[in-house]
């Protein structure tokens, strides 16, 4: 209290002192503004002086001037401290005032305060065990407003939110009860989202399509999991508005939309988002699935070259496949002929034969074998690029991979290890290389061994046909 008094004393006597002290303060700018304009004028007289005498006469008159002004200074200093003691002792009185003020003030808020614990502590008897209910109450109204605000039921039946958000905020002020209509409201609300969950319903709704645009369709609700249109494109709920997806779920889950909403009874299959309820994680994670061709693209530039092999190694093996089995069919009709034909492997070696008949049965046989050795680089064209491309494609894939991953640990380098979701991403799409490597391999491992197999059974059927032929000759 004593110190409150001495600060309010201090206050008065600092205010009265700042106004006399602003009385002189002007009193000191007035006389300040006119010794500047007088002594502007000396200086301009002092340029106009044509003589040293002229100059000293100027400056005996300029300090005539300012002994007068200080002389005019004290007078109206000494005519106003008669106002300054009247200032004063006004502020002293104004001490006293308001030191009694606050004297009184202090003892209302004494007796205010008292009064306020005395209430809160009849309002804590009153209450009694209503308190533990209210708080279980409070408790169970937020979580049923934080289901709300992402069930999908809510975007029938919009702005439940609303009085939960109030019924809590009136519990928490401790100045307000709440009715027992608001207490069997969140119990009621409560029930109906669990009714609802198990309920198809069609309903219609304002929906936000992918262009922005806002249209009033018919949608279907599939309990609190999924919301679909009639075109049977799957609904998002964000911020209490429906909007198409800008990318449906792959597959047949669209079909399967469209012919349930169409349907008016019945069983149908549909695709649930189990995760409907909590936000629909498990069909946003579908959604970002990608594509095969999405996944192709992660490739890069070598997976492109790997395609490009493997196109390249599947046209050259379905070409020597054609070619090989055209010539087998010719080698077939030719064992069945008693005439050789220059058109096929086989007949152009028997002509050996039928060109040289006199010839001895070691020059024959050397005859025989040259023209086997000639016809076969011609049935094992490709084979050895087929084998190469095989071998090249897994490496080519593998060089995909570490690229990836290089990029990947440069990214993790940079922007650090946090997203683990970005980092599986990165690797993920680093391995994809490696995947069309190994899809190009296979298959050509595999046609390589078909095409080899024909080759080398039309390659059998010249040797044993040019053999019999020498060991015919030879018996002759």
């Amino acid at each position: 209290m004593n110190v409150l008094n001495k600060f309010i004393s201090a206050l008065m006597l600092g205010g009265a002192l700042a106004v006399t002290g602003a009385a002189q303060a002007q009193d000191q700018a007035a006389d300040d503004a006119a010794a500047a304009a007088e002594d502007s004028q000396a200086d301009v007289r002092a340029e106009a002086a044509a003589t040293l005498n002229e100059l000293l006469q100027f400056v005996k008159q300029g300090q005539a001037r300012e002994a007068q002004e200080n002389r005019e200074r004290e007078r109206r200093f000494q005519a106003a401290k008669a106002e300054q003691q009247n200032m004063l002792q006004q502020a002293r009185q104004e001490r006293d005032r308001q030191e009694a003020r606050s004297a009184r003030l202090e003892s209302e808020f004494e007796e205010n305060e008292l009064e306020v614990d005395a209430k809160q502590q009849q309002l804590k008897e009153r209450l009694g065990a209503l308190t533990e209910l209210f708080g279980h109450l409070t408790a169970a109204a937020g979580d049923l407003s934080q289901n709300l605000e992402v069930s999908l039921v809510s975007a029938q039946y919009p702005n439940r939110g609303e009085f939960l958000r109030e019924l809590i905020d009136k519990m928490s002020t401790s100045d307000k009860l709440p009715k027992i209509e608001e207490i069997e409201r969140v119990w009621y609300e409560m029930l109906r989202e669990i009714t609802e969950t198990g309920k198809v319903v069609r309903f219609d709704t304002e929906v936000a399509t992918a262009s922005g645009e806002r249209e009033n369709r018919e949608v279907v609700r599939v309990g609190a999991f999924n919301v679909i249109d009639t075109d049977g494109n799957y609904l998002a709920y964000n911020n209490d508005t429906l909007s198409v997806l800008p990318r449906q779920p792959a597959g047949n889950y669209t079909a399967w939309a469209e012919e349930l909403a169409n349907a008016s009874e019945g069983m149908h299959q549909f695709g649930i988002d189990p995760t409907g309820p909590t936000g629909g994680s498990f069909l946003a994670a579908i959604i970002d699935s990608p594509t095969l061709e999405e996944r192709w693209h992660q490739g890069g530039y070598v997976g492109y070259a790997i395609t490009a092999v493997g196109v390249f190694a599947f046209l050259l093996a379905i070409y020597r496949l054609i070619v090989l089995s055209a010539v087998g069919a010719k080698v077939s009709k030719q064992l069945k002929s008693s005439s050789a034909s220059t058109n096929n492997p086989l007949g152009r070696v028997l002509k050996i034969h039928e060109d040289n008949p006199n010839m001895d049965a070691e020059t024959l046989e050397l005859k025989m074998a040259e023209g086997v050795m000639r016809e076969t680089p011609k049935l094992e064209s490709g084979l050895t690029l087929l084998k190469i491309i095989a071998a090249v494609a897994p490496l080519m894939g593998l060089l995909g991979t570490v690229t990836g991953m290089i990029i990947t640990f440069q990214a993790i380098t940079i922007f650090g290890a946090g997203d683990p979701k970005a980092m599986a991403g990165g690797i993920s799409s680093a391995l994809v290389t490696t995947v069309l490597g190994l899809l190009v391999a296979i298959p050509t491992v595999l046609l390589h061994t078909v095409v080899n197999g024909r080759a080398q059974r039309i390659i059998h059927v010249l040797n044993e046909q040019a053999t019999g032929i020498v060991a015919e000759h030879s018996e002759k």
